[in-house]
């Protein structure tokens, strides 16, 4: 704040030189030419946007809890065209190594108070233009730190439809209503009324004239911004969200909502988002619920000064100001706020859950069996080599109504045989469970053969299968084939298969379709990236789905890539992207560092290594004395493992972070980051519910993670639920505290429930269970 204080003064001093400088020209008789006006006010000008970037800066560093130098930085660089991505990884030094969610912080916080001070100077522009602008009111707005504030400033300026105080004031009744406000000790209200009647403006009689001047004044204490924020902040603190049915007698999944209330500001976003849904669905009637005493004694205290012949009229009045003016915006504000906390929420959780799945690690060297199961029309089954090619599609009938388990199981067993298939996925759709048995009556009857299955989660296969991709990718193929294709590539690459799918469509997470579907978008579209570019990007193999995602890298320029490929060959080292179209010097220096070449002319570029640094790396090799095809050897690994990052980085000329990262890269070239987490659980033999029983120990994987726990598959038809009590033996806040989408964990069955399909699971052995 001192910092900001100085630069204000510096700049007021500035202009003050300028005015006198004006001044003295003037009083020699030295004409200033226009184009010299002009610069001056160009200076001014530009000198008061520096003043508010300066102001933004110092703010979001404060609210963030990140250095100004960091924030400023960091700001500079965004405004030049770098993505957060390119800066995360590559300006370590300069940012002071902040990392991808900080660098979003900081963007997404500017963001914000540039459009505040944008919309700022609008409600000033506006205000002033009806000559009602004083200084007073000029520095509240200026003051302001949030959205909300200059909205409830500028809200008795706003230009409004007709409304009752509006029409009030056309019958001429506001010196009547400032009447009322002065609180006159002498004086009766019934005969100053009267003084206001006018048929020609219709107002006949002296309670016409009395109400009309009421409205005008509840219209008054409806606009004022420090009532309204006292209401909304004593709403937000002290409001009940209460639902009820509308028809109480009707089964639905909102049961537990027909008679509810809770503390608004304590209201998880799994259940606000609930009785939102069942609101829209005309299953509920969701309202807030406040104690409306003590507000009228906050207005009461605000509006009445003593006792007067008015002061009556004037309780009336606030009943009537906060009943039918302020009560029901107030709880739309605050009830949105709340959804758009929920909102917020839930996306972080569906983010957290994608951004886990995308990262799961790829299983390599194995020929698969994708099959998309069905009913009636059959299961598609589609074989892929190691390399997600495909080899060949074909359809069976193991399910009902056709059963035609011998026929499909020499199909199966064909295909086995003749591509050597090593493990089978099944989608988790429709009559996965019964091919789920049928498959593991092949696998069990196959001692000569090491095979195992895997269910995965077919979300979005769908959708991909029907898209424009798929069909220019398999134009011969059916919709169900091109879904057979996808649920067994995303075993083998789940980050290259998904990414063709559109992220809201991948279905980890909760509430997905309640949410600003905007917001959801932008977010899954950000973790999406962040994971292409965390993991990196083969060129040679890359589908225009997967480049796109690259940092500085759009659809266009992706698609231009694929189609340089096909027509001039493999990429052999990372210089000839700069002949792509459109890849122009500024893509080329944010994209390159992603992109890889695994068996190029330069053994760099299979590295994160940004060709910036290739000369450091150079100068490296040669204090190490060690040639560049000695990079992934034993000898390097060894050598680098003894280097002194801080002597050798001033020695040459680089900063330390990013030493550490060339050194890391070198040690490690090629590494998948994926390929340290564990695999996922494979399995020869069917689960059912009916062998379930309490306590017994079970391995599975976790589908997905809620607000109240998490979901876990352990090879059963549907998912058991560990509830967020259940997750450990100690506290915990979020489930995303302990665990992650694609978790491999051992659980306990708790409880049973064969009806409903449902079970319990605990991750808390059961000694520590009371």
């Amino acid at each position: 704040m001192k910092l900001l204080k100085i630069i204000e003064a510096v700049e007021i001093i500035k202009i003050k030189q300028q005015k006198v400088l004006f001044i003295q020209n003037e009083e020699r008789g030295i004409s200033l030419s226009q184009d010299t006006i002009d610069q001056t006010q160009e200076n001014q000008q530009n000198q008061q946007n520096q003043q508010n970037k300066e102001k933004i800066i110092i703010t979001a560093s404060k609210e963030l809890g990140i250095s100004p130098k960091q924030v400023r930085t960091t700001v500079n660089l965004l405004d030049e065209g770098n993505t957060i991505p390119f800066i995360a990884r590559y300006r370590k030094e300069m940012t002071g190594e902040l990392d991808e969610n900080q660098l979003r912080n900081i963007e997404e916080r500017v963001q914000y108070l540039r459009n505040l001070e944008e919309r700022k100077r609008e409600v000033i522009r506006i205000i002033a233009e009806q000559e009602k602008l004083t200084p007073e009111l000029q520095q509240a707005i200026e003051a302001a730190v949030k959205l909300q504030v200059v909205e409830d400033l500028y809200r008795p300026y706003r230009q409004k439809r007709k409304t009752r105080a509006s029409v009030a004031k056309e019958k001429g009744l506001e010196p009547l209503a400032q009447w009322l406000m002065s609180h006159p000790q002498q004086g009766d209200v019934n005969e100053e009324s009267a003084k206001y009647i006018n048929v020609e403006l219709k107002v006949e009689t002296e309670e016409e004239a009395l109400a009309g001047a009421m409205d005008i004044v509840a219209e008054q204490i409806a606009d004022d911004a420090k009532v309204r924020a006292w209401v909304r902040q004593f709403t937000m603190d002290h409001g009940l969200m209460v639902s009820e049915a509308k028809t109480p007698e009707e089964e639905s999944v909102y049961e537990m909502y027909y008679s509810y209330q809770e503390a608004a500001k304590k209201m998880p976003s799994h259940r606000i988002l609930a009785m939102n849904r069942g609101e829209r669905e005309n299953i509920l009637k969701v309202s807030l619920q406040v104690e409306t005493e003590r507000i009228h004694q906050y207005i009461e205290k605000m509006y009445i000064k003593g006792q007067s012949c008015t002061t009556e009229i004037l309780r009336l009045v606030v009943e009537d100001a906060y009943k039918r003016l302020i009560a029901p915006s107030i709880e739309r504000e605050v009830r949105g706020e709340l959804t758009e906390k929920a909102e917020q929420g839930a996306i972080t959780i569906f983010a957290e859950n994608l951004r886990s799945l995308l990262l799961q690690p790829p299983v390599k060297g194995k020929n698969v069996l994708g099959v998309d199961p069905a009913y009636r029309t059959g299961c598609k089954l589609a074989v892929v080599d190691d390399t997600g090619k495909l080899l060949e599609v074909a359809v069976t009938y193991p399910t009902p109504p056709n059963n035609k388990i011998e026929e499909a199981t020499t199909k199966i067993n064909a295909l086995i045989e003749k591509y050597d298939v090593q493990l089978i996925v099944i989608g988790n759709g429709t009559a996965s469970r019964e091919t789920e048995q049928f498959i593991a009556e092949i696998i069990n009857n196959r001692r000569d053969k090491d095979l195992a299955y895997l269910i995965v989660n077919e979300a979005g296969a769908s959708v991909y299968s029907a898209s424009k991709l798929a069909q220019e990718e398999f134009p011969d193929l059916d919709v169900a084939e091109r879904s057979a294709v996808s649920i067994a590539r995303r075993l083998q690459d789940p980050l290259a298969e998904l990414v063709k799918i559109e992220p809201k469509a991948i279905g980890v997470g909760q509430y997905q379709h309640d949410v600003s579907q905007k917001h959801l978008d932008e977010s899954l579209k950000t973790v999406v990236e962040s994971a292409v570019n965390h993991v990196g990007v083969d060129v040679n193999t890359a589908s225009p789905s997967l480049l796109s995602y690259v940092s500085g890298v759009n659809a266009t320029i992706a698609k231009n890539i694929v189609k340089y490929r096909e027509e001039n060959g493999k990429f052999l080292n990372r210089k000839q992207l700069a002949k792509v179209p459109r890849l122009g010097a500024k893509t080329y220096e944010q994209c390159i560092g992603f992109l890889r070449i695994q068996e190029g002319e330069n053994p760099l570029d299979r590295t994160p290594i940004h060709p910036e640094s290739y000369s450091s790396v150079h100068s490296l090799f040669e204090q190490l004395q060690f040639e560049l095809s000695s990079i992934g050897s034993k000898e390097l690994v060894s050598s680098l493992a003894t280097v002194e990052l801080e002597p050798l980085a001033a020695e040459l000329n680089v900063g330390v972070p990013t030493l550490r990262d060339i050194v890391d890269s070198l040690q490690r070239p090629g590494r998948d980051p994926r390929e340290e987490l564990p695999l996922p659980i494979f399995r020869t033999d069917v689960l059912k519910i009916e062998d379930l029983v309490p306590g017994m120990e079970l391995q599975g994987t976790v589908r997905n993670v809620i607000d109240f726990g998490a979901f876990v598959d352990i090879g059963i038809k549907n998912d058991g639920l560990v509830h967020i009590s259940q997750l450990s033996d100690r506290f915990v806040k979020h489930p995303m505290d302990v665990v992650s989408v694609g978790d491999n964990v051992t659980v306990w069955v708790l409880n049973v429930d064969l009806k409903k399909g449902r079970v319990g699971l605990t991750m808390r052995k059961p000694e520590m269970n009371s």
